[in-house]
């Protein structure tokens, strides 16, 4: 057993180098200088013994056996000088050599004491192998006997100053009797005799932390990464990555194998040390008699190192020889009998198994191949039951009626997740088939198997292990000739993992529809339907959402009426009562699978409830499954009905109207968004619809040169399924019929095109219709629409929009005042069709002509409104929803300028108004260079109501804008307003600056509002205290009461809070008390709480050294900095929820 050499004479020279002047103590005799074992020792020599000799050959004696004695010797070398003195370490290895063990411990504990550790002795006590005993071997006769027998092995310690690396023993003998008492060995000798158990010292923090990084290093370097894994996770605190972690100030070491390599030499050392045997002979005394040249030993140990490495190396090589002989054999049988395999080929085969798998990668249908002619042969002994499994004949499944493309059928699929790019997930995906491929499928898998076992002690390794038994258990429910214990085998397939992840399910997926492809349907139905349906209440949602997954991927594989009753009945269950949001979502894409299997017409009204109930589900996750993959699944089983456009978008467009109906006091906006987006999301499989029964549908051709669409030729689909190509079957077929499409609309017409002319005759003037009917005042209504027209265009192109939807709506909005019911205010005009043809057809296209157009229709619109002196709303609808997109602002603008140069004051009026609309959302540059200008052209007009509309457009500036030169500017236009003589007696205008001001206010410049807003407010308060016309004087109270209920809000100065803030509300309370005294009791409430504040404010002035947490301790701080929050009360509850931490 390697350890390290105790006996090393390093010491020796290095006591003569340190210490050359010294002479020998004479105080002390030599005797007193190694001082024996003390009475009663059970190590002691017996007592008729000689005194300790120092033996001067190499031979070992015992304690009694011939030699000079110590004291003779060590006179005979006094009397020859002081330079013949005896040094330390000759006397260590005497004692050492002779047994005297406790004697060379007491000898050790005085020279630390001293501060002369000897390394002799420390390499000896901190080697536990010097106190091993070797069993079975009856004890030396010079071995030191105690009262209990030999001396007993201590207990191993693993220390970064005594490790030894070669030895993996236990801790041996620890009978009591066979142990040191502790009364025997002094409290320092306990320190430092590191060999017992009970007596270890403890590992050190950076010790533990060094040997950890070692081994977790050792662990990757040898491909134990789950090891590695555990490893790093239970040692959470530590940085594996770099050794500087650790926190030893010294470079990294050897690796483990390096160290276990190098463990019998000792570690290097700043001073050269030499390794020498046991014995001590003249070579180890000083004087004359130190002949022997230590380089010579040097030079032997080394070599011998040298070829011990060699022959350690050579074992190495030829156990690695060994192992990769028995690969190239292992290799060899398996080449043989993947040879014998082709050699026999089967009639069908799939992938590369050569039929002894059966493989889902890349396959649409499944197939099942007979036994290879390899394993025709097998022994007579087999079940026949197995017999009979081998030779089955190929899987048949129902075929269902339908004609879906290709294409879309993939893209159908694709949202049934399964795995099988990975190593297990191509495992798991293809199932043995016979004797031979379930050994070569065993002979895969468990070597991934046997580790995790080994290592299955956390949830994380347990749920590694379960995946990789997945294809063990599919294999033999499969090839099983009992049908319990298949069930069984199912049954823990489906448990076999808690709660399982994404991966996790996948794989479980993936394995089920392997099954199904080997099975057959009537296996499905009867063994892994019940699986599914045990599971639909489990209460993890992650089991739920594994039977929502596989009621989807099993779809094909199960017979039709199955799928279209129970199967759909489960799915349906699960979408009503389940109510986490993952597994609906999982649910609807699974219901859009059975949409795209399903064959049974009498089904149509329970999917359209389907459809129905999950559009209105809470979630959005949900509602986006539906538009991106149920709708499209639904839509093209309706497409092969034929009841697209004679039963789906007839019921929905009948839900809207009723709606719309019953909205006439309030409308569901909730309700139409979920009725029109469906309507929305059903658009590309109607234009296929009209693609696919077009006359020239015959005459595509795919050959020749067929341009590539234009990218922006359809809007963005919002999933595969919502692409038209996918819907016809490629881009190129698609491509093809655009131009015969195209071609046909300009030069053709539409006769016997009998679906495109119900869309232009009967779609067409009903969504009209209905646009005509809602509100003009909901933005919400009028953008869903808006968006539906626009990707209504742009779906069916430019030359249809020009010709057929354009006309139709042209129509209607004939521009005259015919078309304004001016008393009743329900003319065409001031309906929401003129906000949804401006937004949502003239603007699909953003050519020159289209732009004129849209720019030509809102001026006769802004014109025939104003001079009509009907309701703007319409406009207004039209400039929020423009407004809206920076694209249009310059073309807005455009439209205003000709409003703001009209002859008629009413056009001029009304573009004034339309400025406030537009301004929001505007880059400052252009307000600067177009809308200010526009503004202050129409301030300069003779007439007041064209200056007073543009009043809400300089309130709108002063609180989006930055700009200090614009800002300057309309301060000054609205201070001319209100300082100019000739707007005194301007009620009107009075009455829009406040409005204005309580408007705007709140978000302003703070420099603004106080030296602005708030000094004119209180002018205008006071100014109304006078005002003669009560009518007049109470509408002016009322809009300043909600001006300064507005700024009360705002954080206000100490001194215009008492100038002009205060003032102006006793000033409206004033008013108040004789026209409103239920405003009365509020100001004046206001009034208090705002002299509260101005209070508070001083007294935190005069108490300015304060720190700010004590100051938030009384009452009076706590309304000071709820003031400055915009509270207008203040209370205890309040604070409290302010500071109160988030849970």
């Amino acid at each position: 057993m390697a350890s390290v050499n105790p006996f090393n004479l390093s010491d020796s020279e290095e006591e003569a180098e340190r210490r050359p002047n010294e002479t020998v103590d004479t105080g002390r005799s030599p005797s007193e200088g190694a001082p024996g074992p003390p009475p009663g020792n059970p190590f002691s020599p017996p007592a008729d013994a000689e005194p300790p000799t120092l033996l001067l050959s190499s031979n070992r004696t015992s304690p009694s056996g011939e030699g000079i004695s110590f004291s003779a010797a060590a006179t005979s070398a006094m009397a020859g000088g002081a330079e013949t003195r005896v040094s330390v370490d000759v006397v260590a290895a005497q004692l050492l050599r002779d047994q005297y063990i406790l004697t060379a411990l007491e000898f050790h504990t005085e020279l630390l004491e001293a501060g002369r550790e000897l390394p002799r002795l420390r390499d000896y006590f901190s080697n536990p192998g010097n106190f091993e005993r070797q069993s079975g071997t009856p004890p030396a006769k010079d071995q030191v006997l105690g009262p209990g027998g030999p001396l007993n092995r201590a207990g191993s310690i693993s220390t970064l100053d005594s490790l030894d690396f070669a030895r993996y023993s236990d801790d041996g003998n620890r009978e009591s009797d066979e142990r040191l008492a502790e009364s025997e060995v002094p409290s320092q000798e306990r320190k430092n005799f590191k060999s017992s158990p009970e007596i270890q010292e403890p590992i050190r923090p950076l010790e533990k932390r060094a040997l950890n990084f070692l081994v977790n290093e050792f662990l990757l370097k040898n491909e134990y990464k789950l090891s590695s894994i555990t490893f790093s996770d239970e040692n959470d605190d530590q940085d594996f990555e770099l050794w500087d972690d650790v926190g030893l100030n010294i470079p990294k070491p050897p690796d483990l194998l390096q160290l276990y390599r190098k463990c019998g030499a000792p570690l290097s050392s700043p001073r050269s040390t030499v390794d020498a045997s046991v014995g001590v002979d003249f070579g180890e005394l000083s004087g004359n008699s130190i002949t022997q040249d230590p380089t010579k030993n040097l030079s032997q140990q080394q070599q011998t190192e040298v070829v011990q490495e060699l022959e350690y190396q050579i074992s190495l090589l030829n156990s690695e020889k060994q192992s990769l002989a028995e690969q190239i054999k292992k290799l060899q049988s398996e080449i043989q009998t993947l040879k014998r395999t082709v050699s026999s080929p089967p009639p069908t085969t799939l992938d590369l198994d050569n039929g002894q798998y059966l493989d889902i990668r890349g396959v649409s249908e499944p197939e099942s191949d007979p036994k290879p002619s390899s394993t025709q042969n097998a022994s007579k002994s087999q079940p026949q039951s197995h017999n009979q499994l081998k030779s089955r004949p190929p899987v048949q499944f129902d075929k269902p009626n339908r004609k879906l493309s290709p294409a879309f059928q993939q893209a159908l699929l694709s949202f049934c997740r399964m795995c099988s790019d990975s190593r297990l997930g191509a495992e798991v995906s293809r199932i043995a088939d016979s004797e031979e491929s379930v050994m070569l499928m065993l002979g895969r898998c468990l070597p991934h198997i046997v580790p995790n076992v080994l290592l299955a002690k956390r949830e994380r390794m347990v749920a590694h292990l379960c995946q990789e038994l997945i294809p063990l258990i599919l294999c033999t429910a499969c090839l099983h000739p009992e049908p319990k214990e298949r069930d069984q085998l199912l049954h823990i397939l489906f448990n076999l993992i808690k709660r399982p992840d994404d991966e996790q399910r996948q794989m479980i997926l993936t394995g089920c529809v392997a099954f199904a492809k080997h099975v057959g349907p009537t296996r499905v139905e009867a063994e892994l339907l019940p699986q599914c349906w045990e599971q639909i209440n489990h209460k993890y949602p992650e089991r739920r959402l594994l039977v929502a997954e596989s009621c989807g991927a099993l779809a094909p594989y199960l017979p039709k009426e199955i799928r279209s009753s129970l199967v759909l009945s489960m799915l349906q269950q699960m979408l009503t009562e389940d109510k986490a949001d993952m597994v609906r979502e999982a649910v609807v894409k699974s219901l859009s699978i059975i949409m795209g299997y399903i064959d049974d017409p009498d089904k149509y009204p329970q999917g359209f409830e389907l459809m129905l109930l999950s559009l209105g589900d809470p979630s959005e996750r949900v509602v986006s499954a539906v538009h991106q993959v149920f709708i499209p699944a639904f839509a093209a089983w309706t497409t092969e009905l034929g009841t697209l456009h004679t039963a789906l978008i007839p019921s929905l467009l009948a839900r809207i109207e009723k709606l719309l109906l019953q909205g006439e006091h309030g409308l569901d906006e909730h309700k139409l968004h979920v009725f029109l987006s469906a309507l929305q999301s059903l658009i590309p499989p109607l234009f296929a619809v009209v693609l696919q029964n077009a006359p020239f549908t015959s005459r595509a051709k795919l050959h020749g040169d067929i341009p590539a669409i234009e990218v922006t030729r359809f809007p963005r689909p919002a999933s595969p399924l919502q692409d038209v190509a996918t819907i016809i079957g490629s881009r190129e077929m698609l491509s093809a019929l655009l131009l015969l499409y195209d071609h046909q609309l300009e030069h053709e017409g539409t006769t016997g095109w009998d679906s495109l002319l119900w869309v232009v005759n009967q779609l067409l003037p009903l969504l009209i219709e209905i646009v005509g009917r809602i509100n003009v005042t909901s933005t919400t209504c009028v953008h869903e629409f808006s968006r539906f027209f626009w990707r209504f265009c742009r779906t069916f192109g430019k030359i249809f929009t020009n010709t057929k939807v354009k006309p139709q709506f042209q129509e209607i909005l004939r521009l005259s005042e015919e078309n304004v019911d001016a008393s009743a205010g329900n003319g065409i005009l001031t309906k929401a069709t003129v906000p949804i043809y401006a937004t949502g057809v003239l603007t699909c296209y953003n050519q020159e002509e289209d732009r004129k157009l849209l720019v030509g229709f809102l001026e006769d619109v802004m014109t025939t409104l104003s001079l009509s002196h009907a309701p703007l709303d319409s406009l207004k609808a039209s400039f929020v929803e423009l407004g809206a997109n920076p694209v249009y602002h310059e073309l807005l603008l455009t439209v205003l300028w000709y409003g703001v140069v009209h002859t008629s004051a009413l056009v001029r009026c009304t573009a004034a108004r339309m400025f406030e609309l537009v301004l929001r959302g505007m880059s400052e540059a252009l307000v600067d260079r177009r809308a200010a200008p526009a503004l202050i052209t129409l301030c300069s007009g003779p007439e007041f109501s064209v200056r007073i509309s543009t009043i809400p457009a300089f309130g709108t500036i002063m609180e989006t804008v930055t700009q200090k030169e614009l800002l300057e500017r309309v301060k000054m236009q609205l201070a001319s307003f209100l300082e100019d003589p000739q707007y005194q007696d301007q009620h009107s205008l009075h009455m829009e600056i406040i409005r204005t001001f309580g408007r705007v206010g709140p978000n302003a410049e703070p420099r603004f509002r106080d030296d602005f807003v708030l000094p004119h407010l209180h002018k205008l308060a006071l100014a109304n205290n006078s005002q003669a016309t009560e009518t007049k004087r109470i509408d002016i109270a009322t809009q300043l009461f909600e001006a300064y209920s507005a700024l009360s809000c705002c954080f206000i100065s100490e001194e215009v809070m008492t100038n002009h803030f205060l003032p102006g509300l006793r000033c409206l309370r004033a008013d108040m008390e004789q026209l409103s005294p239920e405003h009365e009791v509020i100001l004046s409430s206001m009034i208090k709480e705002c002299e509260i504040k101005v209070e508070n404010r001083g007294m935190a002035d005069a108490q300015g050294s304060m720190s700010i947490a004590s100051s938030l301790v009384g009452e009076d701080a706590k309304t000071k900095f709820l003031s400055k929050m915009g509270q207008l009360t203040t209370s205890g509850a309040m604070l409290a929820n302010v500071f109160q931490r988030k849970k």
